[in-house]
């Protein structure tokens, strides 16, 4: 009887083993999402791309990185890195526009040229499925805190880092964190 007991829970032990490691290797890149001009574009399509992540605000004490996620952009894009803007509005409601406003504002404004997408939750109720896996995977996991979080991701589809508002897109922890990525086989 003992034997029959050791062995079961061995099983339960291997069988969380290969869940928690499905979970830490499942890609957040799945999906549709639809871009700010209203287009559908399945994330499968950045795969093998480093990407990083951005929940963006237009009315907010961090808009300015948007200059600085451009030039990251800029610098990088053709050795495989792609910036995904995403608005939403959970924090002090900073993006209270129209997808077109938005899409207006970050071209005008800061000559955004990286993918920009149609507004969606970040946090609570309803919140979208991108950023439901990437908060349930990231270490740390847990919830966005405000406006210009970023997640990096990288070739493998894996997340590689998670950057809080006030580390900008500048800072050596993203830009080294970006090239590191760069360096690895696709």
């Amino acid at each position: 009887m003992e034997t029959g007991k050791c062995v079961a829970m061995f099983a339960v032990l291997i069988l969380c083993s290969v869940l928690v490691n499905v979970a830490q290797s499942a890609s957040p890149l799945v999906g549709e999402v639809k871009k700010i001009d209203g287009t559908a574009v399945d994330l499968g399509k950045y795969k093998g791309k480093v990407v990083l992540v951005v929940n963006v605000a237009s009315q907010c004490g961090a808009t300015p990185q948007y200059a600085g996620l451009q030039k990251l952009y800029d610098k990088y894009k053709e050795k495989g890195l792609v910036v995904l803007g995403f608005p939403a509005n959970e924090f002090g409601k900073q993006e209270p526009g129209s997808d077109s406003e938005i899409g207006t504002f970050c071209t005008s404004k800061y000559g955004v040229t990286f993918d920009m997408f149609s507004k969606v939750v970040v946090k609570g109720p309803g919140q979208c499925m991108l950023y439901k896996t990437l908060t349930e995977t990231a270490n740390p996991a847990g919830d966005i805190s405000w406006n210009f979080e970023k997640f990096l991701i990288g070739r493998d589809g894996k997340i590689v880092g998670r950057y809080k508002t006030a580390v900008t897109p500048e800072d050596p922890k993203i830009t080294g964190a970006v090239e590191a990525e760069l360096g690895k086989a696709g």
